[in-house]
């Protein structure tokens, strides 16, 4: 189990995705690993670990470099997010992310918007490492103005997500760089590749772990942290399944129809195709509530007829 301090700063307690198990923790290891992959993708040689602060929103690594004597090292907020399903939402995830984010960074600073000189931020970086089994290019850039209900080519407002296929044989010179994010594309493609001979998850799950502690991934870190792996990896590949059962059945489109309306009470159905929506995006309950007229208890009972609880945070 892992805290996850939010933009309001709760903590929330939740399994944590393998990803963020490797490149998310607050120990040494996993510091030396995130300034690899940090270092791998900016092509900057920083050696310092502890030069880059750490926060975890949502499922998702937020990064910033601190302050060296009277400068920023390096002055870019960034986003690590990794999925294993497309998602064409991305931007406007990012978006959201991001407007909490800069709330967050403004008040740390204490600094304000109202002012007669221009308030200066830390430019923002959005990257989603994808795995998933939709073929993408080794690189893609996810716009905000494609979701536009009316065509807007003028840039005037645009938001971006940069999406990195880390699937086998996709970017495999950033793969050489960092060792921990090719470790963990390997360890991922042997799961993948068990159940592709037909194994159920848990002994695909439980085969590849044994097969990451004999070949040293991640320099022993398996062998050290097998049960939460397990758990964890359990936990990530079972409700994927879960969700692609989902869409197959077309059980998402029957929900939003009818029987959403015995799930929230007097909410109108615009209020709950939107909340539907935003979950289906992976958006907190506490994010969709603050998008639709649906209090968060409501929100709560919607995400239990609609998706795996595993994965939404509260």
């Amino acid at each position: 189990m892992s805290n996850e301090i939010t933009p309001s700063g709760t903590v929330n307690h939740y399994k944590d995705r393998l990803f963020i198990s490797i490149f998310g923790k607050d120990n040494d290891q996993s510091k030396k690993w995130r300034l690899d992959l940090y270092n791998a993708l900016r092509g900057t040689n920083y050696t310092d670990p502890d030069a880059l602060e750490l926060n975890t929103i949502e499922n998702v690594i937020y990064l910033t470099m601190r302050n060296d004597v009277s400068f920023l090292v390096d002055s870019q907020m960034t986003l690590f997010e990794q999925q294993s399903t497309f998602n064409p939402n991305m931007p406007l995830r990012g978006l959201m992310y991001f407007a909490q984010l800069y709330q967050m960074h403004l008040a740390k600073q204490g600094r304000t918007l109202f002012r007669t000189t221009l308030t200066k931020i830390p430019n923002p970086k959005f990257i989603v490492f994808y795995n998933g089994t939709r073929e993408t290019e080794d690189r893609e850039v996810l716009k905000l103005s494609d979701a536009f209900e009316i065509e807007d080519d003028s840039g005037q407002y645009e938001w971006t997500a940069e999406l990195i296929n880390i699937n086998p044989n996709h970017n495999k010179a950033l793969q050489k760089k960092c060792k921990p994010l090719y470790d963990y594309v390997r360890y991922v493609s042997q799961v993948n590749e068990n159940k592709r001979l037909g194994m159920q998850v848990k002994e695909a799950v439980n085969r590849a772990v044994d097969w990451a502690i004999k070949e040293n991934l991640l320099d022993g870190y398996f062998k050290q942290q097998k049960e939460e792996i397990l758990a964890n990896s359990l936990t990530e590949f079972d409700a994927e399944e879960a969700y692609r059962d989902i869409r197959n059945d077309g059980y998402e489109e029957g929900l939003a129809e009818g029987l959403t309306a015995g799930l929230v009470q007097g909410a109108s159905q615009k209020a709950i195709e939107d909340a539907l929506n935003a979950l289906k995006m992976n958006l907190s309950v506490k994010q969709v509530s603050q998008i639709t007229s649906l209090s968060q208890e409501e929100v709560r009972e919607l995400a239990r007829g609609v998706v795996p609880e595993v994965g939404q945070c509260s």
